[in-house]
């Protein structure tokens, strides 16, 4: 057995399996399609379930892959064990209703002992109990020791998950160990895997029932195959490693990571746990956000912005001062680019936002800091010693607080935390997020008739060229159900054989119109495709009655269309215009278009200036007046790109991509309605920007007739602005310049005669003092003197009165303002203006605060000021010693 690199073994995989007349496909993104059972793709057959429950037409009945994936579930032992990660490659090879176990078996030996050269005499077999064909198979058709091979229960080789497609496995497994003699028997071969001496490798699933989750089995028409081979598991075995943070490319990783904290990997058992998590969470980090994925509170975001903040906090752990998280992004890069090339195209994106939020980190995590402080101060006083599992989950959930880092540092203290509490709270999160998600089926589509349409059914989209169309409804049903008819007055879904009609897909809405036919009307509100892709044209009958296999007119709304079509297009080449104005580094995260306006988001870490938008406006108000002709063409992924073609690396394409030109000077990848000419489109707008998450900014706009009109209301706006100041167009900058600085000169005489007023109050101020226990004491009522002259007022009083407190309390409209100020001998006895005014605002309906010799508030009960002049003199009194 020869050593192989990573990137080595992945490609022997997939080129073998290519041999074998499968299509190789590269990784689907980490974020589910159509999957809402799944924030995160965790096995290399998620992505591919449509295509085994028959819901999709697979691209080809044989399929390999290498699969990105992520799974926290065991979040708490990553660095802890030499097998724990929360991102990793899962190999896989499948069939989709064509081979089966005599095919696959002698695969997976013919690649593990010869082109893997793994000696025989490490491998051991487990089938399932029962499945003797399995027995069989490895018998005659492999080479196999017989007495390698056992039967294990439907625990260890037997896959279900509750209802749905299942069946038997057979797993192969290495031996670690060195000059030990061979198992003999089953119990003897579950020690040594529990011991990890036996490392199971590769898992072939048998996909040969339907299980209805109480034990009964049917067997499927048409078998498939599924395989999980983890690749990093595979490399620790053929690199002759302990763990999987030892293989090359993870290794290449932590060893940047011991670079930057200065701490050498394998010396200290707790600073090698840091120094892995550090390495797994970075690397979890760049494919997720390489894969579109934002820091959050909530959902997939929320797991990123977890890993994120707990690799920064091991930073601390190890010592390093500063940002360095985005340093092992490159190191990430480094090391996968060559499979992942998003990684390559993304780079400086994603270095961004991990430094964004790893600056986020450090404030919150300093805030967090504070408030846990706090927490300990409180427990001292009480003479307690357990923190609450509220207060704890608080500082994780709002703070990011990592759990460790609190027990960490309470411990210091000897305290510890209720962590059944903290669990329960953690549990609750859990269930929250779960009911979120909803209910679904295994192969994590909703349980609706829409996703029942036969994978059989063809339903032919005309509508790029044609806006009506004659098609045969093939499909019917309702909410709850299939059905035969549909009637007047009633909702519900039709699907045809040919449709015009476009279903909301890429960011395009879908299309709105009629379904007319012999005896019946009805009005489609929404087009949209079901999990199986297949185009639902969700309807509410006008009249008649709707019933299956009859033909129908299919009209589509062409004025909205036309409408989305101006859209669409000058999405496109707003695309282009902010690369040519911001960089190339702009690309699109997300976009909407509709009938009405644009939404187009993209990749960038400032707001735009004036100047930058208007550049923007403008290039592409001057290519829709060049009149570019819009042309769309099919070829191969790999042509479009030659030629330049933009596409987003989080989506998949098939053999054929259709590629929509404007001109010379936009092309992308793109399934949806354009115009025929950038002429069309008649006038581009935009109406705001504005950021939605990290790295990411939005530009909203509008074309056409709405752009026409938004003008239109600016102007009249203006004209209405021009009546009001009195004055035309070109003076209306000056007359609002010349208002402004008068109304600023009148504040200032305004702000003058009210100073002038306060000083004659002083003295009416001073007479009222009083004398309480040898400190001059004053709490004084006026009317409309705000905060600013409230306290210079307050100021001088208390320099003109010797060892003094001074409480003034101001009506200004319906609020109240308090400010206590007293000198540094009264405070000497006792006075303290902040608990002064804490009481006194009270009254008021207020609160606030402050220093012993100065606070102030504010309050809304200004009927009650009478009130808090007199408590004034009470708190004083209780306060002077």
């Amino acid at each position: 057995m020869k050593y192989m690199g990573t990137n080595e073994l992945r490609e022997a995989y997939l080129r073998f399996f290519e041999g074998k007349d499968h299509l190789r496909l590269k990784s689907f993104p980490l974020v589910p399609k159509n999957d809402k059972s799944l924030l995160l793709i965790n096995a290399g057959m998620a992505p591919l379930k449509p295509y085994f429950t028959g819901l999709q037409e697979p691209p080809k009945k044989r399929i390999t892959t290498c699969q990105k994936c992520i799974r926290t579930g065991d979040i708490e032992n990553v660095g802890k064990t030499s097998r724990h990660g929360t991102f990793f490659e899962m190999l896989g090879n499948f069939s989709f209703g064509d081979y089966f176990k005599e095919e696959v078996i002698p695969w997976a030996w013919e690649f593990i002992t010869e082109v893997l050269k793994m000696p025989k005499d490490k491998l051991y077999v487990t089938i399932y109990l029962d499945d003797d064909e399995a027995f069989e198979i490895w018998k005659n058709k492999t080479d196999i020791d017989t007495s390698r091979i056992f039967r294990l229960g439907k625990e260890d080789n037997f896959w279900e998950h509750g209802a749905g497609p299942c069946g038997p496995c057979t797993e192969i497994h290495f031996e670690r160990g060195v000059d030990v003699e061979p198992v003999k028997t089953a119990e003897e071969f579950v020690k040594a895997s529990d011991e990890d001496r036996i490392i199971e490798f590769w898992n072939l699933v048998f996909t040969q029932f339907d299980g209805d989750g109480k034990g009964n089995y049917e067997r499927l028409q048409n078998p498939n195959i599924d395989t999980g081979m983890g690749l990093e598991r595979l490399a620790t075995l053929m690199q002759g490693v302990e763990n999987i943070f030892e293989i090359d490319t993870v290794k290449n990783i932590l060893g940047r990571v011991s670079e930057l904290a200065n701490v050498k990997y394998g010396e200290d058992a707790t600073k090698d746990i840091s120094l892995r998590i550090i390495t797994d969470h970075v690397k979890s980090v760049t494919m997720m956000i390489s894969d579109g994925v934002q820091p959050s509170n909530e959902g997939r975001g929320y797991v990123l912005r977890r890993l994120l903040r707990r690799a920064a906090r091991h930073g601390r752990v190890l010592g390093i001062k500063g940002l360095f998280l985005k340093d092992i992004v490159e190191s990430v890069v480094e090391n996968y680019g060559v499979e992942y090339d998003e990684l390559i195209a993304k780079k400086d994106y994603i270095e961004k936002i991990v430094t964004l939020e790893e600056e986020r980190f450090n404030e919150t995590i300093d805030s967090g800091m504070g408030i846990l402080l706090g927490y300990i101060e409180e427990l001292e006083k009480e003479n307690k010693n357990v923190l609450s599992g509220e207060k704890a989950f608080k500082l994780y959930d709002t703070y990011g607080f990592p759990y460790e880092l609190t027990e960490e540092i309470l411990e210091e203290k000897n305290i510890t935390i209720d962590r059944e509490a903290f669990d329960k709270e953690m549990q609750e999160q859990r269930e929250r997020a779960r009911s979120a998600r909803g209910e679904f089926t295994y192969m994590g589509s909703e349980e609706t008739p829409i996703n029942l349409v036969d994978s059989d059914i063809e339903c032919e989209f005309v509508g790029y060229d044609k806006n009506e169309a004659v098609g045969k409804i093939v499909f019917l049903a309702t909410d709850e159900a299939v059905v035969e008819e549909l009637k007047e007055g009633q909702k519900g879904y039709i699907v045809t054989d040919k449709t015009p009609f476009y279903a909301e897909m890429g960011g395009q809405v879908g299309d709105k119109g009629t379904i007319k036919g012999h005896d019946f009307e009805a009005y489609v509100y929404n087009t949209k495709n079901n999990v199986g892709g297949k185009t639902i044209h969700y309807v509410k009958i006008n009249n008649g009655i709707v019933k299956l296999n009859e033909e129908a007119e299919l009209k589509i709304d062409v004025k909205r269309r036309n409408n989305i079509r101006k859209n669409h297009t000058a999405t496109h080449m707003l695309h282009e215009a902010l690369k040519e104005v911001l960089g190339d580094h702009v690309n699109q995260a997300g976009s909407f278009v509709d009938d009405e306006r644009l939404r187009f988001d993209f990749t960038h870490f400032q707001g735009l200036t004036e100047e930058e938008l208007q550049k923007a406006e403008n290039l592409v108000n001057e290519k829709i007046m060049e009149v570019y002709s819009v042309d769309t063409d099919l070829m191969t992924l790999e042509e479009a790109r030659e030629k330049g073609a933009m596409a987003l690396f989080d989506d998949k394409y098939g053999d054929k991509v259709r590629v929509v030109s404007v001109g010379d000077y936009s092309m992308e990848l793109c399934g949806g309605t354009h115009v025929l000419n950038s002429g069309e489109i008649g006038l581009f707008k935009i109406v705001n920007e504005a950021g939605v998450a990290a790295g990411v900014r939005r530009i909203e706009a509008l074309t056409g007739f709405a752009a026409i009109k938004y003008v239109e209301e600016k102007q009249k706006m203006l004209k209405e602005a021009c009546v009001a100041l009195k004055c035309n167009e070109k003076e209306i900058i000056n007359k609002i310049s010349t208002q402004t600085a008068e109304i600023k000169e009148k504040e200032k005489e305004i702000a003058e005669l009210k100073s002038k007023l306060t000083s004659g109050a002083e003295d009416d101020i001073l007479n009222s003092a009083r004398d309480i226990n040898g400190i001059t004491a004053i709490a004084y009522a006026l009317e409309d003197v705000d905060g600013n002259a409230l306290r210079d007022l307050g100021d001088k009083i208390r320099n003109k009165a010797p060892k003094s407190v001074v409480v003034l309390i101001s009506k200004v409209s319906d609020k109240v303002n308090l400010v206590a100020m007293a000198s540094k001998d009264a405070v000497a006895s006792g006075i303290h203006c902040g608990k002064i005014i804490k009481e006194v605002a009270s009254v008021v309906g207020g609160g606030g605060g402050g220093r012993p010799d100065m606070a102030q508030a504010g309050g809304k009960l200004p009927e009650k000021i009478n009130e808090a002049i007199d408590k004034s003199y009470y708190v004083i009194e209780t306060l002077v010693k």
